[in-house]
């Protein structure tokens, strides 16, 4: 399988960029991770990079493809909750961060994504967007229960108030994990943070992701939705991949792998060798 990687992270207006993306590709699957440090509070950096760097930490010591994807990210973002706990504690003095997560997992032709916070995935299909995850948000809260209306969700004063995040607390916050689903070449899947998302129409990231360069168009949506929230823009950031080819590449045997073998076989006609002489040895004298 082939991808197209695109990304972007814009300071906007803000002291520190509090977001952190990861983009792990190999043959056998492609892993995207996005945080977004929870702002307000300190260590939000602090908490994004944990994130990442216990990923990538974890792919290290289990490459891909996942046997049980779901499974597989749920453990990914339990361990990265923890990590999270753990940078925040060896502060001096001890600070309790946050982040936001999303995760998303390509492999055998196929896309999982989980997510924790109001950070987003997208699949656009001919730049349509066919899933987006539903934010861990107090206003998406008040939305799903009819308490407000659509057209108050993006000026409610609470918009930024996640219900759900990595860190930050020890219990473990509440995940959501996609089932698997089939992709096709040219679908894009996108993941952003808040700072991304809110000033911009999914129908206009849709339209813009169907064609050009990944990277550039990427960075244009960025610089737009950071220009439209001036002077008040947060971090703006977002990485993506376009599916070029869904070919599955395979490995050839290992070299090594086979002297192995060959000298397995060799001790073995050896030790036959050994026992025979033993066994007839007097009559051989």
């Amino acid at each position: 399988m082939q991808v197209e990687i695109g990304r972007t992270s814009r300071l906007g207006n803000r002291e520190i960029n509090q977001d952190r993306l990861g983009a792990f590709v190999s043959e056998q699957g492609t892993l995207l991770v996005l945080g977004d440090g929870l702002g307000g509070r300190p260590g939000g950096d602090l908490a994004a990079q944990a994130l990442v760097d216990t990923i990538e930490t974890e792919l290290g010591l289990h490459p891909l493809p996942a046997e049980d994807p779901p499974r597989f990210l749920r453990e990914l973002l339990r361990r990265a909750h923890r990590a999270v706990l753990l940078s925040g504690q060896e502060q001096d003095p001890p600070l309790a961060p946050g982040t936001t997560a999303v995760l998303c997992l390509i492999q055998e032709g196929k896309a999982w994504w989980a997510h924790v916070g109001d950070s987003r995935f997208y699949l656009f299909r001919d730049g349509l967007p066919i899933y987006r995850t539903q934010d861990h948000s107090y206003v998406e809260q008040l939305y799903q229960e009819g308490r407000i209306s659509l057209a108050k969700r993006h000026g409610h004063p609470m918009r930024n108030f996640v219900t759900q995040c990595i860190g930050l607390n020890p219990g473990e916050p509440q995940v959501s994990i996609s089932n698997s689903v089939p992709i096709q070449e040219g679908d894009v899947l996108l993941l952003c943070s808040d700072g991304f998302w809110e000033p911009l129409d999914d129908a206009l990231i849709g339209s813009s992701l169907d064609s050009g360069s990944l990277r550039d168009t990427i960075d244009q949506l960025a610089e737009r939705a950071e220009q439209s929230s001036y002077p008040h823009s947060d971090n703006t950031s977002a990485i993506a991949a376009r599916v070029i080819s869904l070919q599955q590449l395979h490995k050839k045997p290992r070299q090594t792998s086979r002297r192995r073998h060959d000298v397995n076989t060799l001790d073995g006609a050896i030790e036959e060798i050994e026992r025979a002489i033993k066994t007839y040895e007097d009559e051989m004298k």
